[in-house]
């Protein structure tokens, strides 16, 4: 089994939503840098070689390779996923993904907000809620592994709906907080997520613990707006 330590040279990727977030750890240290705009297709390289001169390494020499699945935009995710089988197939890189819900979701119930709000809300539940288009949004109960894609309608449903208390964490369009649009109903988390810090733990945590196949199948979730024509 395939572990990872800060020494190692590691390359981290969000490309599955705006910004672009890079990370790269080398002898110990995180270079991290982001931009903004959806396409990220233009963008990826210049922020990768801005990020390797840094770090005086070369990008052949990755020797492992971290990215977001999705939800997010369809060409984002696929540049994660081609990047990684390219990085396979030439370098020998090692490679692993997870969706946004499993990189966020221990990071959620590890933060100290979280800890102070559950110490007082025992039987509450912690949401993921990420923006997705329009007013449209991803979210998934931290747990239980079944993320949605709702209209801002339907997920203020599902909220209200609940007979526990909630903690909210994430973000709307233009990393406005949840608040403005959740209302007074709810606790919210105050920490920044996604960071390079939690990038890396979820880098080591499914690094050299997946199948290829696993790794590069993608997690896309049908649009809230094509709900009813499967039904």
């Amino acid at each position: 089994m395939q572990k990872i330590t800060d020494n190692d040279l590691t390359l981290m990727l969000d490309s599955s939503t705006a910004p672009l977030l890079a990370v790269l750890v080398s002898d110990g240290k995180i270079y991290a840098a982001s931009k903004d705009g959806i396409k990220q297709e233009e963008l990826l390289f210049p922020l990768l070689n801005r990020l390797y001169r840094k770090a005086g390494k070369k990008f052949k020499d990755t020797k492992n390779f971290f990215f977001i699945k999705g939800p997010g935009r369809f060409t984002g995710i696929r540049i994660g996923v081609t990047l990684a089988s390219m990085l396979a197939e030439i370098n020998g890189t090692n490679i692993a993904s997870a969706d946004i819900f499993k990189v966020l979701g221990p990071a959620v119930l590890e933060s100290a907000d979280f800890k102070k709000w559950q110490a007082k809300n025992p039987e509450g539940k912690a949401v993921i809620i990420l923006p997705a288009f329009r007013e449209e949004y991803f979210a998934c109960f931290v747990g239980t592994n079944t993320p949605k894609w709702l209209s801002i309608e339907d997920l203020n449903k599902e909220l209200s709906a609940q007979k526990v208390p909630l903690f909210l964490a994430g973000w709307a369009g233009e990393k406005e907080p949840l608040k403005k649009y959740f209302g007074k109903n709810y606790s919210y988390s105050k920490t920044n997520f996604l960071t390079p810090e939690i990038l890396l733990e979820a880098a080591k945590k499914y690094l050299g613990k997946q199948s290829k196949e696993e790794v590069l199948t993608p997690l896309y979730l049908k649009p809230a707006r094509f709900e009813l024509c499967g039904k």
